[in-house]
């Protein structure tokens, strides 16, 4: 199976070369990391910068530069600084590319449900509605099952949703697949070495066509 990074890292291939690219809290953020060489992007982050670079080391951190979940960043020569109405008019004005997204559920038509858990305390929605909404592509990461061992790709979403038919790929610790949402039949693009089909179809509830390159 496909660690943490690895997952990033298989997300961070589906970056093109001059794309603007919102990065979500957890498994997302490690995408920075991992952009492709000779691939520029540019990451925008919800309340107001464009232009991070990776995730600081312990003796480069700045207390007074985070992103929007909070987690210290640095800065590129290129960054700017805006207010937080104007990093939300780029994402509904429809000027980000892509946004690399956690999940607590995907459905095969494509919808998302990332925000609460009802009965848990929430601090808000954030700024998923808006991205799902506005963004070009959506990609979700996330850890396929719950703790539960239940599924995270479902047939329907039964948690909130923050948005409907929004999804376009899902990558998780066992695989790729293609969502394209809704538009088409789930597909299984890639198996993360290790992984035989049959666990996949044990773990996933929606169902997928194979479609392995």
């Amino acid at each position: 199976m496909w660690t943490r990074e690895q997952i990033a890292a298989r997300a961070a291939m589906e970056l093109r070369d001059g794309f603007y690219v919102n990065l979500g809290i957890g498994i997302p953020t490690l995408v920075a990391n991992y952009i492709p060489t000779g691939v520029q992007v540019t990451l925008q982050s919800e309340n107001g910068m464009l232009g991070m670079g990776p995730f600081p080391y312990e003796d480069e951190i700045d207390p007074d530069l985070v992103n929007a979940g909070k987690q210290t960043i640095t800065e590129l020569a290129s960054s700017s600084y805006f207010s937080s109405a104007d990093s939300f008019a780029m994402i509904r004005g429809g000027h980000i590319d892509l946004s690399v997204l956690g999940a607590m559920q995907v459905a095969a038509n494509g919808d998302l449900a990332n925000w609460m858990v009802p009965g848990k305390m929430v601090k808000g929605m954030g700024g998923a509605m808006d991205l799902v909404a506005g963004v070009k592509r959506v990609v979700v990461v996330m850890e396929h099952t719950e703790k539960s061992g239940a599924s995270k790709l479902v047939a329907a979403c039964t948690l909130p949703l923050t948005g409907l038919a929004v999804v376009d790929l899902v990558v998780t610790e066992l695989g790729v697949f293609d969502i394209a949402r809704g538009k088409a039949p789930v597909r299984l693009l890639e198996m993360a070495p290790g992984v035989t089909l049959d666990e996949v179809r044990a773990k996933t509830e929606a169902a997928f066509e194979v479609a392995l390159t």
